[in-house]
């Protein structure tokens, strides 16, 4: 939690970390993220030079890219984040230390931090919500998605579709939708992130509406 009380989201923390091991550790290395992870990861890498390397949902994906090694950090949209030089697993006692020691090199609040990194790379705000989907109708779905992607997202125009862990549309202006199966449950998951909380909703929305599609 921050100074006045507020949760962090697992995206802040992952981007907080991120920067603290290029900036303060001055580490080097690829990133590796889950899909569903914030888009301020890719402008952290792309601001430093460094290689990001994206992965399906589950941290045994990104273990595997760890376990090659030149790894700097590996994290999910969950919040499990793996360190270079330690296990090649998910640790949030070494997250939550390493993140006092980025608050005793900085020796400022965890608001003026966020606050620098909304100025340096924008305002990212992030939804999910998880909906009952039959599971023998979801390869049809995800089908249909694929052959009718959305012309745009929040009036911008789609520049990306990623299809290797569910449906992710990528838009110009770097707002997104995925939707993705849960592997054991008949549960459809539908992620967004854009500029702001209403335009969140709105993408979240719009997912709930592709679902009624079929």
């Amino acid at each position: 939690m921050d100074g006045r009380g507020k949760y962090l989201t697992t995206h802040q923390v992952i981007c907080l970390l991120l920067r603290h091991f290029i900036l303060n550790r001055r580490g080097r290395g690829r990133v590796v993220k889950a899909i569903t992870t914030t888009s301020m990861v890719d402008k952290i890498c792309a601001a430093h030079g460094l290689t990001l390397t994206e992965t399906g949902v589950g941290f045994k994906y990104i273990c595997a890219e760890m376990l090659k090694g030149d790894v700097l950090l590996g994290a999910e949209e969950s919040g499990g984040i793996g360190f270079p030089n330690h296990i090649p697993e998910r640790d949030g006692i070494a997250a939550g230390l390493m993140l006092l020691e980025m608050l005793a090199t900085e020796r400022l609040s965890l608001n003026r931090l966020l606050a620098t990194l909304e100025k340096d790379f924008g305002p990212h705000r992030y939804g999910r919500i998880d909906t009952h989907f039959p599971l023998e109708k979801r390869a049809a779905l995800m089908d249909h998605l694929k052959r009718n992607p959305p012309v745009r997202l929040l009036r911008s125009p789609l520049v990306d579709v990623k299809t290797f862990d569910g449906m992710k549309f990528v838009s110009q202006h770097g707002s997104w939708l995925m939707l993705r199966g849960s592997g054991t449950e008949p549960i459809l998951r539908i992620y967004a992130e854009a500029k702001s909380d209403a335009d969140v909703r709105k993408l979240l929305r719009l997912g709930v509406q592709f679902t009624r599609q079929l």
